[in-house]
């Protein structure tokens, strides 16, 4: 299983620590929730952080935009080093372009759903995406319970990424622990983002390695 922690969680009073910590972990990449408090109830961390983040940290970026108007900022992500940049299906009326201006920089396309949003809105896209992302949490707050109707969503996107001949990864953040890691994987998921699961708990570095070897 692939491990994306999600440094929404990490202790920004010590992120030089923290950084270390993944560097030395099994860690496939490093996940950044980049919130606006518009189309999430929260505000995360910006540019200067994810700079900073890409000179201490040596692991790829998995840079998740819960902004509107991602567009706008395809070149400013791309110049923080991120390997795939991952948007919200609901804030991009114009997807396909979206994702084709991502590629077009050199990035990976991620397209994130909300917990509500049906995986069927992605069957025309999903073969020019290379990760799918689902939120099995409503995006904005780390700490939420996992959604269990995420299990369901999994299926049907393996299915529907079979169906379209798509290359898309699935991806799952939210309330991800070694029980609903489990299950996810058993339904099709093929990386797993973990915030809490893995900064709170006093052995960071097992927790990543649990995780890598579902």
């Amino acid at each position: 299983m692939l491990v994306s922690p999600s440094l929404l969680s990490a202790d920004f009073g010590n992120l030089n620590k923290d950084l270390e910590m993944i560097n030395a972990s099994k860690a496939d990449m490093l996940h950044l929730d980049v919130m606006d408090g518009v189309f999430v109830p929260n505000i995360s961390f910006g540019f200067p952080v994810m700079k900073y983040v890409q000179k201490a940290c040596n692991k790829p970026l998995d840079v998740h935009l819960m902004i509107v108007e991602p567009q706008k900022f395809v070149n400013e992500v791309k110049d923080c080093g991120a390997e795939i940049m991952n948007v919200h299906y609901e804030v991009c009326p114009h997807l396909n372009r979206v994702v084709q201006q991502i590629k077009n920089a050199g990035m990976k396309a991620g397209v994130t759903l909300n917990p509500a949003t049906p995986v069927c809105m992605l069957q025309d896209i999903v073969a020019d995406v290379d990760l799918v992302l689902l939120m099995s949490v409503n995006p904005g707050f780390g700490g939420q319970k996992f959604i269990g109707n995420t299990l369901n969503k999994v299926e049907e996107l393996r299915e529907l990424i079979t169906k379209r001949n798509s290359k898309a990864l699935i991806e799952v953040d939210g309330g991800v622990n070694l029980e609903t890691g489990k299950l996810l994987k058993e339904a099709g998921a093929d990386m797993l983002v973990a915030g809490n699961f893995v900064f709170k708990s006093e052995d960071p570095l097992m927790r990543i390695k649990e995780l890598s070897e579902l």
